[in-house]
């Protein structure tokens, strides 16, 4: 059974709620999913006078525990487009894991979101994705067969919704792996079967099964 890793960071609750849902879909398609944040480095004094949701269930991550996972789904806030620096600072810890390639071939997705209509939701995908490349991963994004992405009633691939907590459409996308994959990651099979594409990546000694896999690009609302 392939091993899924849902990481992130959010400040308030709402990264943590996409999270949940990736990590909800990644099950029903068969995966064994571990949901975990990297750790906050405001005060805590002054992240509960921002009202930061300090509560959350999910266990912190060591930068040690991503070599243990096929996939890796990396969720974070934008700071003014970037990655936000929770998020940045525990991905800059993992230069012993890309000096000895113990991420290389491992399947990586990503999603985010902003509190405003242009905060950076691409820009912030695209450095997230960034790290991952530099890791040697293999990036699998939210296809456009799911019908959610050509909708025009509401924003979506990379839309904010400010301060409420993310719709039902948003949920449906980070979700998406329930009724569209099936075996993200599958060590040991090799070929085609149902007449269905797959792709293929191979791993040191281990040959695993690709196939569209990763988190919703267009994930909404504030961290």
């Amino acid at each position: 059974m392939a091993r899924v890793l849902v990481l992130y960071y959010s400040a308030y609750g709402h990264v943590e709620t996409m999270a949940n849902a990736v990590a909800e879909g990644a099950r029903d398609a068969g995966a064994e999913v571990d949901i975990k944040r990297v750790p906050e480095l405001v005060p805590e004094e002054i992240a509960r006078k921002a009202h930061y949701k300090l509560d959350q269930a999910a266990p912190v991550a060591k930068v040690e525990d991503l070599a243990d996972y096929d996939a890796i789904i990396v969720g974070a806030g934008t700071r003014f487009g970037h990655l936000n620096s929770q998020m940045a600072n525990f991905l800059d810890q993992a230069g012993g894991l890309w000096m000895r390639g113990a991420l290389h071939g491992k399947v990586g997705g990503a999603f985010t979101s902003t509190a405003t209509q242009h905060g950076g939701q691409e820009t912030t995908l695209f450095s997230i994705i960034t790290n991952l490349l530099h890791f040697g991963m293999t990036i699998v994004g939210l296809p456009y067969s799911h019908q959610g992405q050509m909708t025009l009633s509401e924003i979506v691939g990379g839309a904010p919704l400010m301060e409420r907590q993310p719709s039902p459409a948003a949920m449906a996308r980070a979700n998406l792996p329930r009724s569209n994959w099936r075996a993200p990651v599958t060590p040991g099979r090799v070929g085609r079967q149902d007449g269905e594409q797959a792709f293929w990546l191979r791993t040191d000694n281990r040959v695993g099964r690709r196939r569209r896999f990763g988190a919703a690009s267009g994930l909404e609302s504030s961290m």
